[in-house]
């Protein structure tokens, strides 16, 4: 039995991430802002990269803070990835786990990785710009971060 995540209070302005739910997009985190802390310890966020279905404005949701996580630390990648390595690639307006499975090439005067994702058994090349290195949740609240 795991024990329980440590409670993570949110303040207006925070910048979190939200796990998708959705058939095809689970697993997936979407960049959010915390917009109003609710009295029934619900939060609604508002999506960095998410339009309402009109596309005329940032969706908004209202979520319990099972759903969300602090964004990541931003830290610089490497210069290189190495083969096997977990990563975060952004796509779909979201982060992906995924595992680098080639050296960095050179195609179209920008670098690559081919990213295999286990979730969808799938391998796609993404430039360097759009790979982030990974990191997990700890209960204990800390990131850990994949070598």
């Amino acid at each position: 039995m795991r024990p329980p995540m440590k409670k993570i209070d949110y303040k207006v302005g925070d910048k979190v991430e939200v796990c998708s739910k959705e058939e095809g997009f689970m697993g997936s985190y979407y960049e959010a802002t915390i917009a109003s802390c609710l009295d029934n310890g619900r939060y609604v966020i508002r999506y960095k990269n998410l339009l309402k279905d009109d596309e005329s404005e940032l969706l908004t949701e209202t979520l319990l803070p099972k759903d969300l996580r602090p964004s990541p630390p931003c830290v610089r990648n490497p210069s290189k990835f190495q083969l096997n390595q977990t990563v975060d690639v952004f796509d779909n307006d979201g982060w992906w786990v995924g595992k680098i499975i080639s050296e960095k090439i050179l195609m179209e005067k920008n670098y690559y990785y081919n990213v295999y994702f286990d979730y969808t058994n799938q391998t796609i090349y993404y430039p360097c710009d759009k790979i982030r290195v990974h990191h997990e949740m700890m209960f204990s609240g800390e990131w850990f971060m994949e070598a």
